[in-house]
């Protein structure tokens, strides 16, 4: 079933690896100190082989295409849209998230269909396209709109394309089996480079020939059929189409069990057997929840958001949804960023001082860590009392107050350091400092290490304004 040599996988490439292929310059156009540093951030994911701009000249085009093969992921990255909002699919190292980390979150795309009156149409891209949710400090959106062909006449088609793409930015997939109705919808959005749904085994030429001659990525469906999909993609790769996403049909309750088991078999091909046809993004459609016979929308609904939920988590590497709902759309986007966060990095905020309300020179000083779950509960707590204050948000590596504490990343120096970096000493007519409880035992080093007076805060930061009730102004 293989079709390519073994190869290294990402776990077992070393920064020596990389660096033997590097033009060793350390010239520092990276922006890192040397050549082994640039290296080390390739293997980590934290830097594309291209970020290296000598490797990228003429006369190291042999390197460049040795580095590139040796970073290749098993699943290709295909690139769908242009601009900022363009999309990154699959681009998959490894099978399991744990083995390294994820890379190129999967989009969720909402379905719009010809047959929609101009003010719902207009409506449904405005609502898809503003739709966005903060989660701690994060702005997660929906990424595309999927059109689709419902009423299978070329002019109503071209006619909706033109008005969503009008309206919006998004990458766009257009979605028809009808390769004239899909050239009338192309011809309108040739720039914008849209995701075609999709070649067939009755379609695969007509399809092909709109993909080449747009350059756009295209989409092969074979429901429920391995051995036709890896037999299109052979095709379709011999034809001179590249730039591929695999559709293998999605099957919600009942059946969604029997999906999982095919997504997954598909990227274990991949991985474990090195099947490289099948190395390619994986779609997945939840929407086809609206074609079952049930009655209840609330029901529809609630299956297509667990089928959704399973494919982000086995293996989709794009989805098509239909629901526009908080409580279907919200599970998918939260999930998705705690999939797709790195796991060897917590998650962060940025440091500094931060004010809430109008804080006088007489306000309180606060401090708390950059561990994004603790500042943002710090923040919700200061935010629902109405307190007029400073906090100081100390760089701990994203580490929490307990944690920061008992490694060291939080002491009496770094406290110190941050309260003369911030300049909060120019702000204030005070030296008191409040200390969050869990670092109570820094207290007395703190104050002389920087000159303040510590006072020591409740543990949890739900207790701050009973604190500050019977504390603050401090008793001199």
């Amino acid at each position: 079933m293989s079709e390519r040599e073994p190869r290294k996988t990402i776990k077992e490439i070393s920064p020596i690896d990389v660096y033997k292929l590097l033009p060793k310059t350390n010239c520092r156009e990276c922006g890192e100190a040397n050549c082994m540093a640039f290296a080390t951030k390739v293997v980590n994911g934290e830097l594309a082989v291209d970020n290296c701009p000598p490797v990228t000249k003429e006369e190291y085009r042999a390197n460049f295409e040795n580095l590139s093969n040796l970073m290749a992921p098993p699943v290709r990255t295909v690139h769908v849209g242009t601009g900022e909002r363009a999309m990154k699919l699959g681009g998959k190292y490894v099978l399991y998230r744990h083995e390294f980390t994820y890379h190129n979150p999967t989009p969720i795309a909402l379905d719009i269909s010809d047959d929609l009156s101009d003010e719902e149409r207009d409506a449904r891209v405005k609502a898809i396209s503003e739709f966005s949710y903060n989660y701690i400090g994060r702005e997660l959106r929906l990424d595309a709109i999927a059109i689709r062909s419902t009423r299978h006449d070329p002019a109503a088609f071209a006619a909706a394309v033109t008005a969503v793409a009008s309206q919006t930015d998004l990458p766009l997939i257009l979605c028809t089996y009808d390769a004239a109705i899909m050239a009338a919808g192309l011809a309108h959005i040739r720039e914008r480079r849209p995701l075609l749904y999709a070649a067939t085994r009755d379609n695969w030429k007509e399809m092909a020939e709109l993909a080449l001659r747009y350059a756009c990525p295209l989409v092969v469906s074979a429901p429920h059929d391995i051995a036709l999909l890896r037999s299109l993609v052979k095709t379709l790769v011999a034809y001179g189409v590249t730039d591929l996403v695999l559709d293998p049909g999605t099957s919600v309750e009942p059946g969604l069990s029997g999906t999982i088991h095919l997504f997954s078999q598909i990227r274990r091909a991949v991985f474990a057997d090195g099947d490289d046809l099948l190395g390619y993004p994986l779609l997945g459609t939840p929407i086809t929840a609206w074609l079952s016979p049930e009655i209840s929308h609330e029901l529809i609904q609630w299956k297509e958001a667990c089928a959704a939920s399973m494919l982000l988590s086995r293996y989709a590497d794009l989805l098509i949804l239909h629901s526009l709902e908080g409580w279907v759309l919200l599970p998918q986007l939260i999930w998705r960023f705690n999939i797709y966060t790195d796991p060897r990095k917590p998650v962060s905020v940025d440091t500094g001082i931060k004010i809430f309300g109008s804080p006088k020179p007489d306000a309180p000083v606060l401090i708390t860590t950059n561990y994004a779950l603790t500042y943002f509960t710090v923040e919700s707590d200061i935010k629902a009392a109405g307190i007029d204050c400073f906090l100081i948000v100390a760089d701990t590596g994203g580490n929490s107050v307990e944690s920061a504490v008992a490694g060291r990343y939080l002491n009496a120096e770094s406290i110190a350091a941050v309260l003369k970096d911030t300049g909060i000493s120019d702000r204030v007519s005070h030296r008191y400092l409040i200390l969050p409880g869990l670092a109570a035992r820094l207290s007395g080093e703190t104050e002389e290490a920087s000159g303040w007076h510590v006072l020591v805060g409740p543990k949890d930061s739900s207790g701050i304004p009973a604190f500050l009730k019977a504390h603050w102004p401090p008793k001199t």
